[in-house]
């Protein structure tokens, strides 16, 4: 999510951030503290038919789009008279603590991903069905990205505003001058590593303080190696983890292990950011949302991105695209001022709002103003439209406290030595899948 090429914009972190509450259980909420920022509530003005007020809980913390939210905020209160009360937290707050927020004194409508996560919450009886909003607007919509809003129970719970491709981001400029060309294979990746290294360019920009996007590196060589629906079965548990396939998964990462930034685990997905916009490292591997960090025009302009390299099986045709939007809290299903802001961000006119002021993703809903897109855009968008496969990504596709409590730490293990044990991981993914 959630992140194309995006002038200047961005999604948060979210496709990038995973629940740690997750992993306390439904027994072990109570104790989590509410989200300090959110005051919850339908506003002054009450919920039911009559409401022109709402909250909107908002894990967009970043500069770029937590300016174009409010923008966004301000054009629905132009169109309709209705306004809402943004109640911002720092994005893996936000997420860290979306299980007590939910069950506590949640916003009317907040900010989250598609698919898994939302289901996970739609199951729990957590959020409101908005089934009279998509019979409004659902034909602004394709297909999958009507399965990725529907709820457990076949009702719909989710409004896509955007999503983003995950590829290899990176300066033309400094390619140019170096000769580097675009690799489409695995060998044409570590042939270009070993040459960036030897001209002094850390190959590629990495960071995973925060723990998530390592997983981005995982899933994709997953793919390459195992394809789509493997990542699927396996992200269910329909596949085991102490198997070959998924051993060659890492033994095939050890190759970039020496080339990427050995600091990684120091450094946020913004740190690394900066550092691909200073030209210390050559390629960067992240959501387009990577691009909200590139501030200076001619910096932004400068930034191209391909996907990740065929290895295996099926090319390049799986993308990873995650999908941001909103959605209703249980308690919010009876404001009509939030169901008429979820209206407006089913529609061009909305998610075009949002666009002008974060335009790091692609918009979803069919109609959208496309008549702005960079070179940049209109790449991002090609690849997620002629991609054959769309994951979201391993902390969306997966149960959350398998991404939390099992692949952080063992993702974050390997980048130190390398060393990663399946059968342990099969054994942890038993024990939580078989709970649910």
């Amino acid at each position: 999510m959630p992140q194309p090429q995006m002038p200047a914009g961005s999604v948060v972190a979210p496709r990038r951030t995973v629940l740690k509450s997750f992993a306390l259980g439904a027994a072990g909420l109570a104790g989590v503290p509410l989200l300090a920022a959110c005051t919850g509530g339908s506003g002054p003005s009450g919920g039911g038919s009559a409401a022109t007020t709402f909250t909107l809980g908002s894990s967009l913390s970043d500069e770029v789009p937590k300016k174009a939210l409010a923008d966004t905020l301000a054009a629905f209160q132009k169109k309709s008279s209705k306004s809402a009360t943004i109640n911002t937290v720092p994005h893996n707050d936000f997420q860290n603590k979306i299980n007590s927020y939910l069950q506590g004194s949640p916003d009317d409508a907040f900010t989250w991903f598609a698919g898994y996560r939302m289901q996970y919450y739609a199951g729990k009886g957590l959020l409101a069905p908005i089934d009279d909003v998509w019979s409004k607007i659902g034909g602004n919509y394709s297909d999958a990205l009507k399965k990725a809003s529907t709820g457990p129970d076949g009702k719909m719970y989710f409004i896509p505003n955007y999503n983003y491709p995950w590829g290899f981001f990176y300066r033309k400029s400094v390619w140019a001058a170096k000769g580097y060309e675009v690799p489409t294979t695995f060998d044409q990746l570590k042939t270009l590593c070993a040459k960036m290294k030897s001209d002094g360019i850390i190959p590629i920009g990495f960071a995973d303080k925060d723990g998530w996007p390592a997983m981005g590196t995982f899933d994709y060589l997953n793919l390459r190696l195992n394809g789509y629906q493997f990542h699927v079965d396996l992200c269910a548990h329909k596949e085991s983890w102490d198997q070959k396939k998924v051993s060659d998964v890492f033994d095939t990462w050890k190759a970039l292990l020496p080339y990427q930034d050995p600091g990684a685990l120091g450094q946020t997905w913004q740190d690394a950011a900066k550092a691909l916009a200073g030209q210390k490292t050559g390629m960067y591997l992240l959501g387009s949302f990577v691009t909200q960090q590139f501030t200076d025009p001619a910096v932004l302009k400068d930034i191209d991105f391909f996907p990740f390299p065929e290895v295996a099986v099926e090319g390049q045709e799986a993308v990873e695209a995650p999908i941001d939007g909103f959605l209703l809290s249980k308690k919010g299903g009876d404001n009509q001022a939030a169901k008429d802001f979820l209206q407006f961000m089913g529609t061009p006119e909305g998610q075009d709002a949002y666009y002008k002021g974060d335009p790091s993703n692609i918009q979803t809903a069919k109609g959208s103003d496309q008549s702005g897109f960079t070179a940049l855009n209109k790449k991002c968008a090609d690849v997620i439209g002629q991609a054959k496969s769309i994951t979201q990504f391993f902390d969306r596709d997966a149960l959350p406290a398998m991404a939390n409590n099992v692949m952080i730490p063992a993702l974050q293990a390997f980048l130190k030595d390398g060393t990663v044990d399946v059968k342990n991981l099969e054994s942890q993914a038993k024990a939580l899948y078989s709970a649910q």
